[in-house]
């Protein structure tokens, strides 16, 4: 019994990699693209432009098209210009001035060929997760800090709270010691978790969406945290409540951290 069930869990197994196979295997044939210095920084940008601008078409759109309006949370705010431009070149400045010089010296110290093989699909989904319960735990910490030590939150996290009702671009709008610190959070997590290659785009793409959902100022019925199910996910009515009363919802995405220590709170219950 013992062996049949071995021999079902490795066929399954071998299952999740062929299907990932096709993807990884043309991937690869990017490989000086995936390797370069460069390629980090780019695909960050691109990753969260990408994701941001559906989110500032809706903006430009919402005074003109009353529907939009029942899915914004607050439907009378649509960011200005003054308050877009900063947010995009604060992006770019730091990726450009900050991030790029770091992706260069690991990729001076640490090159690393990628895998031929493609990871099971089970290995790449439970990875993903793993990396991001690790990081809301490690960005709670983190936050619940910054807002209790007034140093802190004035030297590193004060510029992220300028804006009180969040927007797509205002995702990133923070210090340069804010954005390094999230950054060596996910550096840290899937290395220790030793993610493949693939996993660690996957979990750069979800993460980066899920940052930007949280700070779009709309909730759809298609929204993340009506996905998940038993309130695990907070969302962006959760985070919205955090930009305007400081005081709770620290964690990013889940509500475990948030429901432990008594910070959870509500968008219903305001």
């Amino acid at each position: 019994m013992s062996s049949r069930n071995g021999s079902e869990l490795h066929v399954l197994c071998s299952s999740g990699q062929l299907f990932l196979q096709p993807l990884w295997d043309r991937l690869r044939t990017w490989e000086a693209l995936i390797q370069s210095p460069f390629f980090p920084v780019v695909f960050s940008i691109t990753t969260y432009l990408g994701f941001c601008l559906p989110f500032a078409v809706l903006d430009v759109l919402c005074p003109w098209v009353p529907a939009l309006r029942r899915y914004k949370i607050h439907p009378d705010f649509s960011p200005s210009a003054w308050q877009l431009l900063p947010c995009l070149g604060q992006t770019l400045y730091q990726h450009v001035v900050f991030v790029f010089p770091m992706t260069l010296l690991h990729w001076a110290t640490s090159p690393a060929l990628l895998p031929p093989e493609a990871p099971e699909l089970l290995q790449l989904v439970r990875h993903v997760v793993l990396c991001l319960l690790l990081f809301d735990t490690e960005f709670f910490v983190w936050h619940v800090l910054h807002h209790k030590v007034p140093w802190l939150y004035r030297t590193f996290h004060k510029m992220h709270h300028q804006n009180s009702s969040p927007f797509a671009l205002a995702t990133q709008y923070m210090s340069v010691g804010e954005l390094l610190s999230l950054g060596f959070f996910d550096m840290m997590n899937v290395l220790l978790l030793q993610c493949h290659p693939l996993t660690v785009l996957t979990f750069h793409v979800v993460n980066i969406w899920l940052s930007v959902e949280d700070h779009s100022g709309y909730d759809f019925p298609w929204s993340t945290h009506k996905l998940v199910p038993f309130g695990w996910y907070g969302g962006v009515e959760h985070h919205d409540l955090h930009h305007s009363q400081f005081t709770c919802n620290f964690a990013p995405y889940f509500t475990h951290w948030d429901r432990i220590l008594g910070t959870l709170r509500s968008a219903h219950s305001k």
